[in-house]
């Protein structure tokens, strides 16, 4: 491959967006709102996607509009293969190429004990967070040029055991690999692949998940901020990650999946 040289371009052209055609999903709210939000801002046009179409819709109305820019919204479960393919298509077909793919939806309900797991929620589980961000990828790197990005959302728990959510750390450490595998197999199409791990952010679905934990004495806000920088992460933290990896600040990097996790990993 020919050695591509970014000295000479300016930081604010590095990280601009300006011209590109861009997929989030599961960005109706949380960390996937946040992402549309920062892509968009940096110039692309992007594609809003969640399960919940009015609130993909909602976001999509209210992004940053900027030169050339335009944004769209589409109703679409990620486990259904066809609607994912649309959902390139389209982005294709409204702002004439697909640049930027971010894996965001995906599930994460606690399962107690894994001894207790019952089959279907592990298949749930499974599906959505593995098959559903395979097959997202499958489909935007059969219509993506080269120079295009995809990040999967992963999870400070694919990097560690965790007790009581056995399921979704299985799904998270698979999601790590895949981005590894991916990124060898897409790099001769000129195609990156990288993952993005938080740690526990301040979401919707987070605090939905804690309230049975706030409701028996958990104090939820320490437990957000048991990290070494001491402050609750908040899906804004998570954005400008993922549109550092999505940018050509990025460009040498592939394969490899970032925590974002105010020093969590550090101790383990």
């Amino acid at each position: 491959m020919p050695i591509a040289d970014f000295t000479d371009r300016a930081l604010a052209d590095l990280w601009s967006l300006k011209g590109r055609g861009a997929v989030v999903t599961g960005g109706a709210r949380g960390i996937g709102e946040a992402v549309a939000r920062r892509l968009a801002e940096a110039g692309a046009s992007v594609l809003v996607t969640d399960v919940d179409g009015d609130g993909a819709a909602r976001v999509a109305s209210s992004l940053p509009v900027g030169e050339r820019a335009s944004h769209r919204s589409m109703r679409v479960d990620i486990t259904d293969s066809t609607a994912l393919g649309v959902a390139a298509d389209s982005t294709v077909e409204a702002f004439g190429r697909l640049d930027i793919w971010v894996s965001n939806a995906g599930i994460y309900p606690t399962t107690g004990p894994a001894i207790d797991a019952a089959d279907d929620f592990i298949d749930r589980m499974l599906t959505v967070n593995v098959r559903g961000t395979f097959a997202a990828a499958r489909e935007a790197a059969r219509r993506m040029q080269a120079g295009g990005v995809i990040v999967n959302l992963a999870s400070t728990t694919g990097f560690h055991a965790s007790k009581g959510i056995s399921a979704y750390s299985t799904s998270k450490h698979a999601v790590v690999g895949l981005t590894k595998n991916l990124a060898l197999e897409f790099a001769p199409l000129g195609i990156r692949v990288l993952g993005v791990a938080p740690t526990v952010i301040d979401t919707p679905g987070v605090r939905e998940q804690m309230r049975p934990l706030a409701e028996a004495g958990l104090d939820v806000e320490a437990a957000m901020a048991a990290n070494l920088l001491g402050r609750t992460g908040v899906p804004d933290d998570v954005a400008r990650v993922v549109l550092f990896a999505v940018s050509d600040l990025a460009a040498f990097l592939t394969g490899s999946t970032i925590p974002v996790d105010a020093g969590a990993l550090a101790g383990r």
